[in-house]
């Protein structure tokens, strides 16, 4: 069974971000990067499965040269291969975009049995992107999974998942070859060992540009973004807030100000 993992580096959310003041988007030039979490739990999703069927996994990430550590750990997870979309022609690439360049490079590969990906990053949460692309590459989707399994005794094969929304739990199934998008409750992700991060510096990894995955595409056509961002502004200081001493009349004084906030 052939696995395609779509991953993607973004800035750790527990560190201080900033925005570019020349195009008011995310700076990604001095904030720590990291593997997204939701995309590493679909990348420990496809490793367990490569365990339990011997499938071959191939990790995908669309990003600047930085984008490649995050192949990197993910080989060093277990993976096979990896693919590097790296074109600076795709600086602020939307979500439409992003599944374009990511599912042209899903049709570079031969029998792709699953796609796994994670439902949002913690970047954009757009949540877009898995579906975008199952419906580019023409393949069934089975979204927000909090469990999959994978029946390979038919010809083609089946995925089986338990699927988790605000609205409630279900059960979906589909033949593959498929999309599956996961959430952060379907594992807890692996760490990297020693043996595996030096054997992933030998692992295969391709880099390709636009021009690899569109030969015959009309770059003036080619519209990264759909959307920019004219302003932004600083989030303004928290205050120091109102303290109540409860001297007695600590009700009252809490009355008044709701009353004086038009809360009550």
């Amino acid at each position: 069974m052939n696995i395609v993992v779509l991953v993607k580096q973004v800035p750790d959310s527990g560190a201080e971000r900033t925005l570019s003041q020349a195009d008011h988007t995310l700076d990604r030039e001095d904030a720590e990067l990291v593997l997204d979490e939701i995309n590493e739990r679909a990348a420990e999703e496809a490793l367990t499965l490569k365990e339990t069927t011997d499938a071959h996994v191939t990790v995908v990430s669309m990003g600047p040269d930085s984008a490649l550590d995050a192949i990197r750990k993910v080989l060093a997870m277990g993976a096979d291969r990896g693919i590097h979309i790296c074109d600076d022609r795709l600086r602020g690439a939307d979500v439409l975009t992003t599944a374009k360049v990511l599912a042209a490079a899903v049709r570079t590969m031969e029998d792709v049995d699953l796609v796994l990906a994670g439902d949002a990053t913690t970047d954009g949460q757009a949540s877009a992107v898995p579906a975008v692309v199952a419906d580019l590459l023409g393949l069934p989707q089975v979204t927000h999974v909090r469990k999959l399994d994978v029946d390979l005794d038919e010809d083609a094969g089946r995925v089986r998942a338990e699927r988790e929304t605000e609205d409630g739990e279900s059960t979906l199934d589909a033949p593959m070859p498929a999309l599956v998008s996961v959430t952060e409750k379907i594992n807890e992700p692996r760490y990297p060992s020693f043996k595996g991060i030096m054997a992933a510096k030998k692992k295969p990894v391709d880099t390709v540009d636009l021009d690899d995955l569109f030969p015959d595409g009309d770059e003036a056509g080619f519209l990264v973004s759909r959307t920019r961002v004219v302003e932004a502004v600083p989030r303004p200081p928290r205050t120091a807030g109102t303290r109540v001493t409860d001297d007695g009349s600590a009700g009252r004084q809490l009355a008044a100000y709701l009353i004086a906030q038009k809360l009550v």
